[in-house]
C-alpha cells in the first residue's frame, strides 16, 4: 500500500497537468468531514457558511473536482454542489461564500488535509484547514498531521470543530 502510495505522490510530482488530474480520479468517491478549523470560527459553527457535511468528491480530466456537501440553513439540511477549477497541482479554485483557494495538504487512500484561503463578499478573509476520510474515524497520526496544518496557519485550538460524532445525522434527516 505505502507503494502505491508513493507511485501516486510522485506521479502528481511529475505529471502534466491533465496526467496530474487523471492520477487523482482513483481519490474520487465518497468522503466524510471529520475536523475542520479555522480562523475566524463563526465560519465553521452551525449556520456558518463553512459548517459542511463533505459527502463526494468527483475528480475530472478535464481539470476540476466536483465537491457534494451539505449545510444546515435555518434548521433544515440542504445539499451544496461545487466544481473547483484546477490552478496548479493540488491546488484548486472554488467560488462559494466568496472567493476560495483549496489546496490540498496531505493525500492518502483514506484522508485528506485540505486548506482554504477564503476571502469573502465583504473582503474579510479566513483560512480554514479540514480533514476528510472515507472511514468512521481518523488515525491518531492524520489528527496530528490536522492540528499541525491548524497551528501552522495559526488556528487556535479552541476554533476546531469536530464533525465526527454527529455527520451521518445530517444524511438521516435530509
Amino acid at each position: 500500500m505505502k507503494v502505491l502510495l508513493l507511485s501516486v505522490v510522485l506521479g502528481l510530482l511529475y505529471a502534466g497537468h491533465g496526467e496530474a488530474q487523471l492520477i487523482l480520479k482513483p481519490f474520487s468517491g465518497e468522503w466524510k468531514t471529520h475536523y475542520t478549523a479555522a480562523s475566524n470560527k463563526d465560519k465553521i459553527t452551525e449556520g456558518g457558511p463553512f459548517h459542511a457535511y463533505v459527502r463526494h468528491l468527483e475528480f475530472h480530466a478535464n481539470n476540476t473536482v466536483d465537491l457534494d456537501f451539505y449545510v444546515k440553513s435555518d434548521g433544515e439540511c440542504v445539499k451544496k454542489q461545487l466544481t473547483g477549477e484546477r490552478q496548479q497541482l493540488l491546488v484548486y479554485h472554488v467560488e462559494y461564500a466568496g472567493e476560495n483557494e483549496v489546496t490540498i495538504l496531505h493525500l492518502s487512500p483514506d484522508a485528506i488535509i485540505g486548506s482554504i484561503h477564503n476571502v469573502d463578499e465583504e473582503g474579510k478573509e479566513t483560512d480554514l484547514v479540514g480533514v476528510l476520510s472515507k472511514r468512521d474515524q481518523i488515525s491518531d497520526l492524520v489528527y496530528q498531521k490536522f492540528k499541525k496544518e491548524t497551528e501552522d496557519k495559526g488556528i487556535p485550538e479552541e476554533n476546531i470543530v469536530n464533525f465526527s460524532d454527529n455527520g451521518n445525522e445530517i444524511i438521516l434527516s435530509s
